[in-house]
C-alpha cells in the first residue's frame, strides 16, 4: 500500500498561494500515482507572538479550501482548535487535524470524532508515543471511524525539538496509520526572537529515518518561497523539492 502524503502551506496566506501549491500537487499526483492530501490552516491559534499572522479565519478560510477542493479534486486537511469548529470544518475537509498542544483536549477530540471524518491526532511535544493510546481511545469511544497519529518531536525547553523515532512503532500499536511530520519536527519553537525558527535542511533525513521505523505517511509543509512565508518560514520545504523527496520515499 502506498504511503499517505500530506502537503501544503502552513497557513492560508492568499488564494494565489493555494492555487500555486495545489497545481503542483496535482502534477505530482498524476506523474507519481500518489494522492497527496492538501493541507493549510485557516487559523494558527498557537503562534508564539500576539503580533504573528494567524490566517483568514474560519469562514473565509474554509471557503478558500472548498474552492481548492472543487477546482483541483484534492482531498483537504486542516486543523481545528476549538470543539465548535469541528462541524463546519467537516463540511469541507476530509481529515480533521488535532494540533499537538491540544491532543489531550477531550471535548475537541470527541467533537472531531463525531463528524465521521478521519481524525489526525498530532502527538504532543510533551508526550511519549505510548501516551497516545489515550487520545486514540477518546476518539474511538466517540465514534471515530479512522484515526491517524502523527509524530512531531518532543521538547525539553531551550527552543529545540528532539525526535525519538521509537515513537513510531509504539504508536503503530494503537492505529495502523502513523505519519511523520517532517517539517514541524525540525522547528526551534520560539527560538527566533518571538517567532519559531527551524532548519529545513534536515527535512529529507527526518522523512527517511521515519520510513526506516515504519511510518505509513509523511507530512510536509511546503511553500514556493519559504523564507517569505507568514508562518513556519524556517522549516517549510521548498515546493520544487517535494517531488524528488516523494519519489525517494516511494
Amino acid at each position: 500500500m502506498k504511503p499517505i502524503f500530506i502537503a501544503g502551506p502552513c497557513v492560508i496566506e492568499s488564494a494565489e498561494l493555494l492555487d500555486q501549491v495545489a497545481q503542483e500537487l496535482v502534477r505530482i499526483n498524476r506523474k507519481s500515482g500518489t494522492d497527496i492530501i492538501f493541507k493549510s490552516s485557516f487559523d494558527k491559534a498557537n503562534r508564539t507572538s500576539i503580533s504573528s499572522f494567524r490566517g483568514p479565519g474560519l469562514e473565509k478560510g474554509l471557503q478558500m479550501l472548498s474552492d481548492i477542493k472543487e477546482k483541483y479534486g484534492l482531498r483537504i486537511l486542516t486543523d481545528i482548535h476549538e470543539s465548535w469548529q469541528a462541524e463546519p470544518a467537516s463540511q469541507v475537509c476530509d481529515v480533521l487535524q488535532i494540533p499537538a498542544f491540544l491532543c489531550r483536549q477531550t471535548d475537541l477530540l470527541v467533537a472531531a470524532a463525531k463528524t465521521g471524518r478521519t481524525v489526525n491526532i498530532k502527538k504532543a511535544q510533551f508526550l511519549s508515543g505510548m501516551d497516545m493510546r489515550y487520545p486514540v481511545e477518546k476518539a474511538r469511544d466517540a465514534g471515530a471511524k479512522e484515526i491517524w497519529l502523527t509524530e512531531r518531536g518532543n521538547t525539553f525547553g531551550y527552543n529545540n525539538l528532539v525526535v525519538d523515532f521509537r515513537n513510531i512503532p509504539d504508536m503503530l500499536q494503537f492505529t495502523p496509520t502513523v505519519i511523520m511530520d517532517c517539517t514541524h519536527s525540525v522547528q526551534r519553537p520560539g527560538g527566533a526572537n518571538g517567532k519559531t525558527g527551524g532548519d529545513r535542511r534536515f527535512v529529507p533525513a527526518m522523512a527517511k529515518a521515519a520510513k526506516a521505523f515504519g511510518a505509513t505517511g509523511y507530512f510536509f509543509e511546503v511553500h514556493p518561497d519559504p523564507d517569505q512565508g507568514l508562518s513556519d518560514a524556517a522549516n517549510m520545504l521548498e515546493l520544487h523539492k517535494l517531488e524528488a523527496l516523494i519519489n525517494d520515499l516511494l
